[in-house]
């Protein structure tokens, strides 16, 4: 019998999914408009974690800012395929990471994030990297990066994307802990707050601004 968090996962994740491909797809000012309304849930749910802390307060608020504007230069201007790339990735190591820690189980991570295991480690890269492949394959066909990158360099990409995205999940846990809070808002149920839903894509899309993208547009000569 699945258990009842299980459930609540699945079904607002059956809610959830199609309206954000919905938007991601149209791009635009349809997209953008809700980017800032998931960035203002997102702010106020930030705020609850960081207390009474003004600077930890600043320092989040004008990293969620960069993120944000981040995903929207990724998605208008280097393109959807590369874009839904990403968000996959991100999606594929949550996944994994909770299958396979729900059935492996074994050995604690750290202690900041109690339900983070090693088994759940293994099982965010090889989720990703599998799904990461399939789509590349299937899906990724009008992407300049995905079809000429080297083979080689998709891998790493894509492991260095999952333990980003790990890192991220494992960050807001630790704000989570110190505010002594389960999750970071009820919004969503199964899933908790935004934030929480959306952990790991607030890193990554950034430090793949910032650190990946330079890397590409050398090689590839992406942005004339």
């Amino acid at each position: 019998m699945i258990e009842k968090e299980l459930q609540k996962r699945i079904l607002s994740s059956i809610f959830l999914i199609p309206i954000s491909f919905f938007f991601i797809f149209q791009g635009s000012v349809a997209f953008i408009f809700f980017l800032v309304l998931i960035f203002l849930v997102t702010s106020f749910e930030w705020l609850k974690l960081s207390k009474n802390r003004d600077i930890i307060k600043i320092i989040g608020l004008f990293f969620l800012s960069f993120s944000f504007f981040t995903v929207i230069y990724l998605r208008q201007y280097i393109g959807l395929n590369f874009f839904l790339f990403l968000i996959v990735v991100c999606i594929f190591t949550d996944v994994g990471g909770y299958f396979f820690g729900k059935i492996f189980k074994g050995p604690k991570l750290i202690n900041i994030s109690p339900n983070k295991t090693y088994s759940g480690v293994i099982g965010s890269f090889l989720f990703s990297l599998i799904i990461g492949y399939v789509y590349i394959k299937y899906f990724g066909l009008k992407s300049k990066i995905l079809l000429e990158t080297d083979p080689l360099f998709i891998i790493f990409l894509i492991l260095f994307i999952s333990l980003i995205s790990q890192v991220g999940d494992l960050i807001i846990s630790y704000f989570k802990r110190k505010a002594k809070l389960k999750d970071t808002g009820k919004i969503l149920p199964g899933h908790g707050g935004f934030l929480d839903r959306i952990d790991g894509l607030i890193f990554v899309m950034p430090i793949t601004y910032l650190l990946v993208l330079p890397i590409l547009i050398n090689k590839l000569d992406l942005i004339k």
